[in-house]
C-alpha cells in the first residue's frame, strides 16, 4: 500500500502542490527560453561548453537536480512531517537489495546494447576515452547521476503519486498524471528539438514504466535503481552533440540523429519484458487492483496498521 504512505504524517493538499508547481514553473520557464532563443540551442551549449569544459558544463547542468533531491526530501520531512522511509515504500524499511537488482539488471543490459550497436554501427561512433577527465567524470556521475535520477523518482513516483492518489482515492489517475507529466518534464531536452516531438512517446512511456514498477512493487526501489542505471550508463559510456548528457564518455555518437519505429521497442518491447521478469522475482499479483483499484481511507488504513500513527 504504497500510496497510503503518504498518510503518515500531517495531511495537508496544498502541501503536496507548492514543490510540483515551483518545479514545473522553472521547467516552462526553460522551455519558453529555449524555443524562443535568439540564437540557436546547439551552438549557445557548444560556445559554453568550449569556454569551460564538459565536465563543469555537466555539473551546471545536472546540479539543480541534484539541489532539488535535497529539497523534497526536507520538504516531506519538515513541512509533511512524514519520514522518508515511508515517502520511499511500503516495506518497514527500504530494501536497497531491490535498489541494486535493478540498477545492475538495466545497468548490464543497457551495456550490452551500447557495445553491440557500437560493433555493428562503427561508423556511428568515435571513441572518445580521455583518461583523466573520464575518471574525474567517473567521481562526479557516481555521485551526482543517482541524486539527480532520485530526485525525479521522489518528486513524480513519490511525492506527487502519494498526493494524487489520496485526492482521487484511486491509483489509475495518478499513475497516468505522474507519467504524462514525468514526459513533458523532458520536452525542453535537446533531444526533442533535434528529433521531434515523436520522442515523448519515449519519455511518457518510461514515465509509465517506472509508475507500474512502483504501484506493483509497492515502493519506489526498483524505479530508483532503473533510473540510475539508465542515466549513468548515459553519461558515461556515450554521449552526442544533440543530448542532454554532454560528456567527457568513452564513446561520442557521431550519427544523425532520427525518430523511426525503434524509438517504440524500449516501449512495447523492452519495458514489458522487464517487467515480467520483476514480476517472477516478486510475486507480484492482482495487477488490475494495484494499478486500477481504490486507495484505502485514511482511517481505515491507519485503524488496520497500528505503527501508521502520525508523527
Amino acid at each position: 500500500m504504497f500510496i497510503e504512505q503518504g498518510y503518515k504524517g500531517n495531511i495537508g493538499l496544498w502541501k503536496y502542490w507548492i514543490p510540483i508547481l515551483g518545479f514545473s514553473a522553472l521547467m516552462v520557464v526553460n522551455y519558453i527560453m529555449t524555443i524562443n532563443s535568439p540564437e540557436d540551442v546547439d551552438v549557445m551549449m557548444k560556445n559554453f561548453i568550449d569556454k569551460v569544459g564538459l565536465n563543469v558544463f555537466f555539473i551546471l547542468a545536472i546540479g539543480p537536480l541534484v539541489a532539488g533531491f535535497f529539497i523534497i526530501l526536507g520538504w516531506v520531512y519538515l513541512v509533511h512531517g512524514q519520514s522518508i522511509t515511508s515517502l520511499t515504500t511500503s516495506r518497514k524499511k527500504i530494501d536497497l537489495k531491490r535498489v541494486l537488482f535493478a540498477f545492475g539488471l538495466w545497468g548490464g543490459i543497457t551495456v550490452l546494447m551500447i557495445l553491440a550497436d557500437v560493433i555493428m554501427s562503427p561508423d556511428d561512433y568515435v571513441f572518445n576515452f580521455k583518461p583523466i577527465p573520464f575518471l574525474i567524470l567517473v567521481v562526479m556521475a557516481v555521485i551526482l547521476v543517482p541524486l539527480q535520477t532520485s530526485f525525479e523518482e521522489y518528486m513524480f513516483r513519490g511525492h506527487l503519486m502519494q498526493g494524487l492518489g489520496i485526492m482521487s482515492k484511486n491509483r489509475w489517475a495518478p499513475l497516468i498524471i505522474t507519467s504524462v507529466l514525468f514526459g513533458i518534464m523532458h520536452a525542453a531536452n535537446p533531444e526533442v528539438g533535434k528529433m521531434g516531438y515523436g520522442i515523448m512517446i519515449f519519455y511518457i512511456g518510461t514515465g509509465f514504466f517506472l509508475g507500474i514498477l512502483t504501484l506493483m512493487d509497492e515502493g519506489l526501489e526498483l524505479a530508483l535503481g532503473f533510473h540510475a542505471a539508465n542515466n549513468l550508463t548515459a553519461a558515461l559510456l556515450v554521449t552526442a552533440d544533440w543530448t542532454a548528457f554532454q560528456t567527457n564518455s568513452i564513446y561520442k555518437d557521431v550519427s544523425e540523429p532520427t525518430l523511426g519505429w525503434d524509438i517504440l521497442i524500449p516501449v512495447l518491447v523492452i519495458y514489458p519484458l522487464l517487467l515480467w521478469v520483476f514480476s517472477k522475482k516478486y510475486g507480484w499479483r492482482n495487477w488490475k487492483e494495484r494499478l486500477t483499484g481504490k486507495v484505502m481511507e485514511k482511517e481505515i488504513y491507519l485503524a488496520q496498521n497500528t505503527n501508521a500513527t502520525e508523527l
